[in-house]
């Protein structure tokens, strides 16, 4: 991002980012609290709290993963093994609430939880070894999903499956590729567009954008 700030803090819309996002997971129905996970020596996300809802703080990992193994480890103190929990990037301030809302709906009574994601409309195209960078071939589209965030599990579900990986030195990407691993297919639950992950310069003032037509909003 080419800034001094930490992403989650680069301000938007008057806020940093991280106040949208927590105040956007806050409308989860049935949301009991959240874990925000951070640098250990980070005390800025405690301006960012959403009101009347309990927050809790764990240190980040080596990679997300072991962040995310962190958080499930905190939230095994207060929360049952057979509780879901949602994992959403902090980078991702636009998610639409009405999202949440059917992303718990559709995995109530499922085995092990789902994910929102969009499938993929772009043509999609394999690079070759050499460079500069050319095209090796064109890979079909068919059937796949760009995943997103958040992502929900049964808590002692998605702890093991990412202690299992952790200690196969399995590096995984999100979740829903640690359940995958042992065997479950999460749901693809169909997310908005407009959960765009800030990435870039450009990124941010697109999610200023979003936020102040309120396209994040249900």
């Amino acid at each position: 991002m080419a800034a001094a700030l930490p992403k989650q803090y680069l301000p938007l819309a008057g806020r940093p980012m991280l106040w949208h996002t927590l105040q956007a997971l806050a409308a989860t129905p049935g949301l009991m609290g959240m874990v925000v996970v951070t640098a250990p020596e980070d005390r800025r996300w405690r301006r960012c709290l959403p009101a009347r809802t309990e927050v809790h703080n764990a240190p980040g990992g080596e990679q997300r993963m072991h962040s995310v193994l962190n958080g499930l480890r905190v939230l095994g103190e207060f929360a049952a093994p057979e509780d879901w929990v949602m994992v959403h990037d902090a980078a991702r301030p636009c998610v639409p609430r009405a999202d949440l809302a059917r992303l718990v709906d559709a995995v109530a009574g499922h085995d092990c939880g789902g994910l929102l994601a969009r499938p993929v409309a772009d043509t999609l195209k394999r690079q070759g070894a050499g460079r500069p960078p050319a095209v090796e071939g064109t890979v079909s589209r068919a059937g796949l999903w760009q995943a997103l965030t958040p992502q929900i599990f049964r808590l002692r579900l998605l702890t093991d499956a990412l202690e299992r990986a952790d200690a196969q030195e399995a590096l995984v990407t999100d979740e829903s590729q640690a359940v995958e691993r042992l065997g479950y297919q999460p749901l693809l639950v169909e997310g908005s567009a407009m959960n765009l992950k800030v990435t870039l310069p450009g990124d941010l003032a697109l999610a200023e954008r979003l936020l102040a037509h309120g396209v994040a909003l249900p």
